[in-house]
């Protein structure tokens, strides 16, 4: 069946199998866009955590879970995008990336798969390394944080059935009886 679409004549079928592979790659570049986005997220985390604003910290990690729920959402477009062209291609329904970018006919779209397959791997690796590291200053300021509440002599005084504490205070008090 032949198609003269945009004034050129072009095989109808070749067309389509363009237009899935364009969807997935325009896919992909938003997945990419949104993974360099949770690595920003994820260094702005870490200069909180390391310039000891935890102030702040509650706002980042927010930041970071939407941009996970994004990266969520867009991975799961990529996995159906995938799927439908990967049909088309007379692959497998369940074919991961790399192996669609094995499948692929002549032409671009093998390297074109492939560099978005080694962008979005490296990505995840920035994004695993900061997680880590992350992950260990929040550990450390945890530690810190026990350590510095086992050492206070808080004397903790707690009240008993009647309303009075469990013990007897021998510290000077000061009263105003002008009150």
């Amino acid at each position: 069946m032949s198609c003269t679409c945009g004034g050129h004549g072009t095989n109808l079928k070749g067309w389509l199998m363009h237009m899935g592979a364009n969807e997935l790659s325009a896919l992909l570049w938003r997945e990419r866009e949104l993974l360099e986005l949770l690595v920003f997220k994820l260094e702005e985390e870490q200069l909180l955590l390391q310039g000891g604003k935890s102030r702040w910290l509650q706002h980042a990690t927010r930041e970071v879970e939407q941009v996970l729920t994004l990266v969520r959402e867009a991975g799961l477009g990529r996995s159906v995008e995938v799927a439908a062209l990967a049909t088309e291609w007379g692959s497998d329904e369940d074919a991961t990336l790399r192996e669609l970018a094995a499948s692929a006919p002549s032409g671009p779209w093998a390297e074109i798969l492939a560099a978005h397959l080694t962008a979005l791997a490296d990505l995840t690796t920035q994004i695993k390394q900061l997680r880590d590291v992350n992950e260990q200053f929040i550990r450390a300021a945890s530690r810190s944080t026990q350590e510095t509440l086992a050492g206070l002599n808080l004397n903790v005084k707690t009240y008993d059935a009647r309303g009075t504490t469990d013990a007897t205070s021998s510290a000077a008090r000061l009263v105003d009886r002008n009150l």
